[in-house]
């Protein structure tokens, strides 16, 4: 049985994460996030960039915060929202390619798996 390495989630932590992005609307509002770095966008900007509004916003938020993916600050009237789990993403895109083509008759070398 192959072992997992230290940076493969547990497949429940996977599962809970992919999840968390099974909806087209998490996944718009998770990669606009990306797309703005560690600063963050205010849920203003957010709802503006995504079309993705009011509490159907909120509702996407709250599960992306639960599953680690995003997190939520106040500052002064304004909330910033982040991405902040870019290792976890990477563990996740790990986690599906790590044992790529391994029972395939041919290997395939010629996937860059990172």
């Amino acid at each position: 049985m192959k072992q997992d390495s230290p940076n493969t989630p547990p497949l429940t932590l996977a599962a809970a994460s992919f999840a968390a992005l099974g909806s087209e609307q998490r996944l718009s509002v998770l990669r606009t996030l990306v797309r703005a770095g560690p600063d963050g966008l205010t849920i203003g900007e957010l709802g503006n960039r995504t079309g993705v509004t009011g509490s159907t916003l909120t509702h996407h938020l709250k599960l992306l915060a639960a599953a680690g993916l995003v997190q939520q600050e106040r500052q002064g009237r304004s909330t910033i929202c982040a991405a902040v789990a870019y290792e976890e993403v990477q563990a996740l895109a790990h986690f599906l390619l790590t044992e790529c083509c391994a029972d395939a008759k041919t290997p395939c070398e010629d996937h860059d798996h990172g």
